[in-house]
């Protein structure tokens, strides 16, 4: 059992990410826990798993916990053993083996003479078979590394395991071992993560937000299915409130202009009686308080109302609120536009695919770029922006303009602050409020504006990118996607599938997301088979 109490994590700049959160996780349960960009869901795991400290409440487990971290690049310069923390144990067994069974030795092992094979077996699982546990982890790609990690979990054997985003960079048969392992594994589950394919597997799910943790009994299309019944009741709210308040500014317009016709008619009949003046100011004052007066009821009710209104509308989700409006290509559908006959590419005179490759691409098109990790996709990439030329076959293209998203959204420069990024794409010379009209739709308001691109999330360089991509004069002939979910929450996998269905322009996306493919109507594969 694991039990969070009273859990609270406060930025060192003042600012809350979480407060107060009680949960109770008992044995086998298996949990996504999901939340919007920023919503502290990375922070959470690493409280759990004692690598960060909560700034208030306990978390209590008697479980032996394992964590696969979101990011690897801190195990860069470690060996494969030291990430997988099995060095100290691996030494004290081969210097038993060597004849230097010392009592440190021995206790360094702790009886775990299997702990060698166990490794090897695991990381066999995982797909690499033969890898020397003192290979560096910086000379393995980023499947590799994750799949590295993934496989000290049997190492290990732990009761609770933690898992932040364990799908990115897997190709498609890596994942579909880690689905294997969720599906049939009698761990204690707590996964984060944006593919839903994955989600779908595990039957509960948390939302965590800045109030606490909301538990959603059943998988994530169970949770989607709930959010859109609170959206809907969260829209009909938000229209009788309006309504409310424009009956309620109607009939306070109606009953003072009412009062006010009755105070004139009240006055000349005062005037044509002949009262005195003393005795018509008397009355005058009277009126005029009970005109304040109802001001006063009326103006009490439609603040109310506002107030109302305003909180509901907080309620709305981003991506509601979001105006997305990406222009077209100019090129007509159909247009043909790159056309590889028998290309292939050669590392250190090894060609690297074992058929040369033969395909076209035509103006509205969308492509996938399939393969296993290593299989060449970055290489066809850069071959495809002419960035690099085959050593056999050619490559004819139209003249166009190409856009490369790779998954680290290089094109935002981290030096400009996120005004800057905007301005930099502003080629048709908006004005400063035209610009920031536009940022305020990707949620980049004043309080962004300032704030480099450097401290920007995945998923906000993301809608930024998405931002000026659109401020820009022209749309893309072609935009070409790497990994392009990897690092974004569901939101922002949201909010890209909207902007990628608006545009319609040629598409080339690499990626292993099944559920993504989908929702973008990807048409068309090129498969990579390595040489080997």
């Amino acid at each position: 059992m694991l039990t969070l109490n009273h859990l609270s994590y406060i930025h060192t700049n003042g600012g809350v990410l979480f407060e107060n959160i009680h949960l109770t996780i008992n044995s086998h349960n298996k949990i996504s826990l999901v939340g919007n960009n920023g919503s502290g869901k990375s922070t959470l795991l690493k409280i759990i798993a004692g690598d960060l400290s909560p700034s208030a409440g306990t978390v209590y487990t008697n479980s032996k916990i394992y964590y696969v971290p979101q990011h690897t690049g801190q195990f860069n310069d470690f060996t494969v053993a030291q990430a997988l923390r099995v060095e100290t144990k691996l030494n004290a067994l081969h210097d038993i083996i060597n004849g230097h069974a010392t009592e440190e030795n021995l206790t360094l092992l702790s009886d775990d003479w299997l702990v060698e094979e166990r490794c090897n077996e695991s990381l066999a699982k995982w797909n690499l078979d033969g890898l020397d546990l003192n290979t560096k982890m910086k000379t393995l790609s980023g499947g590799q590394k994750t799949k590295a990690i993934l496989s000290g979990i049997a190492i290990h054997q732990p009761d609770v395991v933690l898992l932040d985003e364990p799908s990115n960079h897997l190709d498609t048969d890596s994942r579909s071992l880690l689905y294997d392992y969720v599906k049939t594994s009698s761990d204690t589950l707590i996964v984060v993560s944006h593919d839903k394919t994955l989600l779908n597997l595990l039957n509960i799910t948390c939302e965590l937000n800045q109030r606490g943790v909301t538990i959603y009994g059943g998988n994530y299309d169970f949770y989607y299915e709930q959010k859109i019944l609170e959206a809907n009741a969260l829209s009909q709210d938000l229209k009788s409130k309006e309504k409310e308040l424009r009956k309620a500014k109607e009939t306070e317009r109606e009953s003072i202009e009412r009062k006010q016709k009755l105070d004139a008619r009240g006055k000349k009949k005062q005037e044509k009686a002949g009262l005195p003046r003393i005795s018509i100011n008397t009355l005058r004052d009277s009126a005029e308080k009970s005109t304040s007066r109802m001001k006063d009821v009326h103006a009490e009710k439609i603040i109310a109302l506002a107030q109302s209104l305003s909180r509901i509308r907080q309620q709305i989700p981003d991506t509601d609120k979001m105006k997305l409006n990406l222009d077209n290509s100019n090129l007509h559908r159909g247009k043909r536009l790159i056309e590889l006959t028998g290309i292939n590419f050669s590392y250190n005179d090894q060609f690297l695919w074992s058929n040369p490759l033969r395909f076209s691409i035509a103006s509205g098109d969308r492509a996938v770029i399939r393969g296993a990790n290593g299989s060449g996709k970055t290489t066809l990439i850069k071959i495809l922006l002419g960035e690099i030329t085959p050593q056999l076959g050619t490559m004819d293209h139209v003249d166009m303009k190409s856009i490369y998203i790779d998954q680290d959204y290089s094109l935002i420069n981290n030096l400009f602050t996120v005004y800057e990024q905007a301005q930099h794409f502003n080629k048709t010379g908006l004005q400063e409020h035209e610009l920031k009209i536009r940022l305020n739709r990707f949620l980049f308001t004043k309080e962004h504006w300032d704030q480099l691109c450097q401290t920007l999330s995945g998923g906000e360089k993301m809608r930024l990118l998405l931002c000026c991509l659109m401020i820009g004069s022209q749309a893309p002939d072609l935009i070409i996607l790497d990994e392009p979910t990897n690092n974004l929450d569901i939101q922002n996998v949201e909010i890209l599938t909207d902007a990628i269905n608006e545009y319609q322009g040629t598409l080339i996306v690499v990626s292993h997301d099944h559920h993504f493919l989908e929702q973008i109507n990807v048409e068309s594969e090129i498969i990579l088979i390595p040489k080997k």
